[in-house]
Parts: structure tokens; sequence; C-alpha cells
């Protein structure tokens, strides 16, 4: 969330920014002016009431020493009115910091100088096209759900019977594709250095609050309500919510993590043509990268990971492209992100595989992630993170890409992980 000093100290550019995001922030921070203020009056009475009633409670042994026993008696009767003066004051700004709380993280992330104006996915930049469109069969190229149920690698059907729609079941050549992809991509993170992480693939209300999904995506994702427990919707929640109340030394950084998750999303509202066989899923898996940067190193940082999700890609031997968001399609607590689309051949259109993001210190002042620079003051990190990748897209693209007439083929990076060069 931003800063309480930063929302202050710099309305005009914060409403200035945030309206590149198509976000009203000026009513919002008339709101949190008003608490503050509130919250600051109340605080200078009650410091001022304590420091009376120190006063006078030391002021009552002087008079009993005097002998002057109504005296004292009199001052026990106003320290205990300022004392509950004191508690009264105390629940007033206890509220008002909790109500200051809630329209702060109200208010989205400052988007970059580098986020084009924009208010939908029509307005994203191009950054970078590879344009290499694969040959398909002269005639009867299928869509990767047609060439699931063909191949019986993957059952739809069978994913509704155990579950519902959005729940596939992968078998034989797609199970061992799915398990490919995954210790393909873990490999390649840790050899660019990336350390491994196994989390937990649920987490608590305070880890959904430090990444930002809370209060803004709670609609989005899967709950186990009476243990108060989110399915994760992506590997990032557990793997920043590790920092959460971190000290970090600057000899820490960078913090290069990675890990394999299940991923759980409902997708309200999703529906149509592009939600068929692998495009949208309730559950799908993905492996994340997770970076921890000083502020100054983080555009760099961010550059090093499109880079590096580029590589991943470019050895699967798909098209692809890089959008740089524009401001109306970035999300809530990024600052700058870069998608990957790789090109669908059979179904003729582009399908987001990859995200990769810097949120500055937006996430970090929610989770009260810092670190002491060289001259020891206490600093908020940044944060960022990226799919390096997530799998169904990058399966329905391989499918449709690499179909012949006598199967699918596998791209060669590939091989040594599913140990077949074809599926049929």
């Amino acid at each position: 969330m931003l800063t309480l000093k930063q929302i202050r100290g710099e309305r005009e550019r914060v409403v200035e920014r945030l309206a590149v995001k198509g976000f009203d922030a000026a009513p919002i921070i008339d709101r949190i002016e008003a608490l503050d203020d509130r919250r600051k009056e109340t605080k200078t009475e009650l410091d001022n009431l304590l420091a009376e009633q120190n006063q006078l409670a030391k002021s009552i042994g002087q008079l009993i020493a005097q002998g002057k026993k109504e005296d004292a008696e009199s001052t026990k009767a106003q320290v205990a009115i300022l004392k509950e003066r004191s508690r009264e004051l105390e629940d007033i700004l206890k509220k008002a910091a909790t109500e200051l709380e809630a329209e702060i993280v109200k208010l989205p992330n400052l988007p970059s100088e580098l986020v084009p104006a924009g208010r939908t996915a029509e307005d994203n930049v191009v950054v970078k096209l590879r344009e290499d469109f694969p040959a398909l069969p002269d005639e009867g190229a299928l869509p990767h759900w047609e060439l699931a149920a063909k191949y019986g690698i993957i059952d739809f059907e069978l994913g509704v019977k155990l579950t519902g729609a959005g729940f596939p079941v992968y078998k034989g050549q797609g199970a061992a594709l799915q398990r490919a992809l995954i210790a393909f991509f873990v490999e390649r993170n840790v050899a660019a250095g990336y350390t491994e992480i196994q989390p937990p693939i649920m987490v608590n209300e305070a880890s959904a609050f430090g990444t930002g999904q809370l209060p803004d995506k709670e609609g989005q994702m899967y709950t186990a309500t009476a243990d108060g427990l989110y399915l994760v919707p992506t590997a990032e929640v557990p793997l920043t919510n590790i920092y959460r109340d971190v000290i970090l030394a600057e000899s820490d950084f960078p913090v290069c993590i990675t890990a394999y998750t299940p991923c759980f999303r409902r997708e309200a509202g999703s529906y149509g043509k592009d939600v068929r066989g692998l495009n949208r899923l309730h559950q799908f898996d993905k492996v994340e990268i997770v970076r921890l940067e000083r502020p100054q190193d983080s555009y760099a940082a961010l550059d090093g990971m499109v880079a590096h999700v580029e590589s991943l890609i470019t050895a699967l031997g798909l098209p692809y492209r890089i959008l740089r968001l524009c401001g109306g399609d970035i999300s809530f607590t990024s600052a700058l992100t870069y998608d990957f689309e790789v090109y669908s051949a059979a179904q003729g259109r582009w399908l987001e595989v990859s995200s990769v993001s810097n949120f500055e210190a937006f996430q970090s002042n929610r989770l009260k992630l810092r670190y002491r620079d060289a001259e020891g003051k206490m600093q908020l990190a940044h944060t960022l993170n990226g799919s390096s990748l997530a799998l169904p897209r990058i399966v329905a693209a391989l499918l449709e890409n690499y179909q012949t007439p006598d199967g699918i083929i596998v791209p060669e990076a590939l091989r040594p992980y599913t140990r077949f060069e074809i599926i049929k």
C-alpha cells in the first residue's frame, strides 16, 4: 500500500498517477487527510492528558506527606476522571487508525512513468514480437481441446464429473508433458540463480493481505471457510510472505526464489469461446519467480526477469510477443507489468502465459518488509514477481503449434524430461 507520507506529501502526483489507472483518488485522499487530522488531534489531546495525569499522580504522594489528605483525595478523583478520558481517547485513536488504514488500502499502487496511457488491453504496447508462426497441416488443424480428446491426454469431462468445469484430468502422455514442463521451468530457474522453495498451497489472511489479494481480489480466491485459509491463486503469495515482518541487511540482496504450485482461481464471470479447454481454468499448474531488491536495483532486475522468461519461451520454439501493459490494464498492486503471450495457431489468437511485474514498495509496506541501508536507515524493499511459466496455455500452444498428421511433436528442450519425442 502507499505510505501516508507519500499520500499527504505528494498528493497532486498521487492523484495524477492513479488517474493513469483510471482511478479517481481525490475523494479517498480527502477522507484519509480528515482521518489523519483527527488522529493527530486525538493523539495530541491524549499526550497532554497523560502528561497532566502523571503530574497529578506525582503530587498525591507529596500532599499526603504534607498531611493534606483531603487535597490528596481530591487529586485522586481528578486522576480517575483523567484516566477514564484517556481510555476514551485511546479507543478513539485506535478506531481512527483502523479507519485510516482501511482507506489507504483502497488506493492502488502508483504506475511507473513507463506505463503507457490507455483504458483496455487494446491500448497495451507491443515491445517485442517473434512472429515465425508454425506451418500447420494443410487441412484439419485442430484446437487443443480436440487434440486432447483425439490422443486421450486430457479429459475435460472427467474433470467435470470429479469436481466441475475448469478442473481437467491429465492422462498418460498429457500428465507426463505437465510434469516435464514443471521440471524444465524449475531447473532453468534454479540455473539462473533462483533458490527453489516448496511452500504451502494454503495461506492465512495476513499473507493474502500482504501481497494485495485482500481486500482487492477475495472474490477470486477459494476459501477454506472454517479455518480462515485461502487456496493460493499464485505462488507469489506464500513466497513473498516468507519475508513478511523481516528486516534484511543490504548484503542479503538480491533475494531470488522460485516455486512450483498448483494455483486456484474462481474466475467468476468467465464464459464464452475464450475459456474453452485450457484457455481458462480454476485449477492450474504454475512455476513462479520472486525477487526482493533495493529500490535502485529493481528496474534492472525487472529487465533481467523479462529476459529470463523470454528465454524459456524461446527454448520451447513458440511464437510470442511481449506487451507493456497500459494504465487501464495493469493490476491494482503493480507499478509496471510486462505480459507474455504465445500464439495459438489453431485458434488464431494470442494466449497470455506470463506476467512479470515490479511492485516497488507497495507490497513491502503491507508486509513490513524492510532493510537497513549503508547508513543504517530503515528502508522498504522492492518486490517483483513473474510467471515462469503458467502451464495451461503453454500446453495449449504446444499441442496446437506442433501438431502433425502423425502426432504432436515434443520440443527438443522437453525430450530429456518427457523421454518421448511425439504424442500419438
